[in-house]
């Protein structure tokens, strides 16, 4: 059941909102008034368009569905599978928008991406203890807070004197030697001058590709130039199963297959699962050729 909700006048000069179309952002608007208290809802776009769009037959569920990949690529909406198995969605910021006076119950999975750590919780204040700790006029921190006693070398305000160590060593205070040039070790002692970096530094994967050489190959690939509003989504649908780590063999695959038979970019990731898990048809079995019995009624009488 839709519930009242409110939209504030910031919405409309929202950057985030601005990245997507006037369409998505009349859905997202509509998925607040049908999300619950926590902010998630179904993610079935045929349901979403019989909710937001059923006087608008002209935007149907292929409409809504590019709605929500163009909210998500804007990270306003998370698409996540609960542990049901069934595909959910999370309006991201609707717990700092709406204010739920008297929130019902939880009736759809959290969240796994944005719902599991605290939001409030402060840094070196435990969860569940949001005051604030209590500080001695010397500066020092009291026996009763519970924040962090360590102090930082950055965060140091002046008349903060009241540590019992120092924040930071002092200048030529160093308790272990430094190299010396003149000395009889002449490099860096955390690794030798003739090693190769490893990890990222050695540079990217040999078959990384980007979501702009994918789109390249594949309008090089076709007849015509496709519009730009279809390569912008097929762009965000890329650039997501790249994101998933995707191998680029199995998006050509699937690329190639969106081109030959003309569909929407929305369908992308089921053509690049066809590619990476669709069984292989096995040939037909080999039947080796054999005398006929019966000669007269296998010829009608032609030898």
């Amino acid at each position: 059941m839709a519930r009242i909700r409110t939209i504030k006048p910031e919405a409309f000069a929202s950057e985030s909102l601005a990245q997507v179309t006037v369409t998505a952002e009349r859905t997202f608007f509509g998925l607040l008034t049908q999300a619950d208290d926590h902010g998630r809802f179904r993610d079935q776009a045929a349901v979403i368009a019989g909710l937001l769009w059923s006087l608008r037959p002209e935007h149907g569920p292929l409409g809504v569905e590019d709605d929500l990949a163009q909210l998500a690529s804007a990270d306003l909406i998370c698409r996540y599978e609960g542990e049901d198995g069934k595909r959910y969605l999370h309006v991201v910021t609707f717990s700092r928008h709406q204010k739920i006076n008297r929130p019902s119950g939880v009736r759809h999975p959290a969240c796994p991406h944005h719902d599991g750590a605290p939001r409030h919780a402060t840094a070196g204040v435990p969860q569940g203890d949001l005051r604030e700790p209590s500080v001695s006029p010397r500066g020092a921190l009291a026996e009763g807070s519970r924040e962090i006693r360590e102090p930082s070398a950055k965060c140091e305000a002046p008349g903060q004197s009241g540590f019992h160590e120092p924040s930071m060593t002092v200048q030529g205070g160093l308790t272990e030697d430094s190299v010396s040039p003149h000395g009889p070790d002449l490099g860096p002692r955390i690794m030798d001058l003739g090693s190769v970096p490893t990890g990222a530094a050695g540079g990217p994967a040999p078959d990384a590709v980007s979501a702009k050489q994918l789109i390249g190959e594949y309008v090089a690939a076709c007849a015509h130039r496709p519009p730009e509003k279809f390569l912008g989504h097929l762009g965000r649908e890329v650039n997501q199963l790249l994101a998933e780590r995707i191998a680029p063999a199995h998006l050509r695959a699937g690329l190639e297959r969106l081109r030959t038979k003309g569909l929407s970019p929305s369908v992308l990731p089921s053509l690049v699962n066809e590619a990476m898990n669709a069984a292989p048809v096995a040939p037909a079995p080999h039947r080796p050729w054999t005398n006929p019995t019966d000669i007269e009624a296998a010829y009608g009488g032609e030898l």
